[in-house]
């Protein structure tokens, strides 16, 4: 089981934004900061999760050279489609509309947006419709 993951993004204030609006309609709020001078990196780091529990975790380090895959799992696949709109609406880019993936399983609905670093952030939904 994962606990968290985090990763360099190479505009902090742009991608906490990009993430706020993104995540929120997953039910992911920003629930902490680290500055800098208190963060190991010497970078300021931001944690977005639900319930209180920070697991999805950006920081100010730097973008990475080749982009990452992270999947988020939402409650429904209205959650999907309302992930994936907000997504577009701060500034990412489509890499795949919301819908099946049936070559995952017969109920894998998925949707996938580039970030601002080009990062592939996927909402995806197993429950049937």
């Amino acid at each position: 089981m994962i606990d968290h993951v985090g990763f360099p993004i190479s505009d902090y204030e742009k991608s906490k934004t990009f993430y706020t609006k993104a995540l929120a309609p997953l039910g992911y709020t920003l629930i902490m900061e680290v500055p800098g001078d208190i963060n190991g990196s010497g970078f300021p780091a931001a944690g977005f999760g639900a319930n209180g529990k920070p697991d999805f975790w950006i920081g100010g380090e730097g973008g990475l050279e080749k982009p990452l895959h992270v999947a988020i799992l939402a409650k429904n696949r209205a959650a999907v489609d309302a992930f994936y709109r907000a997504a577009l609406a701060a500034g990412g880019k489509d890499n795949g509309a919301p819908g099946l993936r049936p070559h995952y399983h017969k109920d894998y609905y998925g949707a996938f947006v580039l970030d601002l670093d080009g990062h592939n952030i996927e909402a995806v939904c197993h429950a049937p419709a």
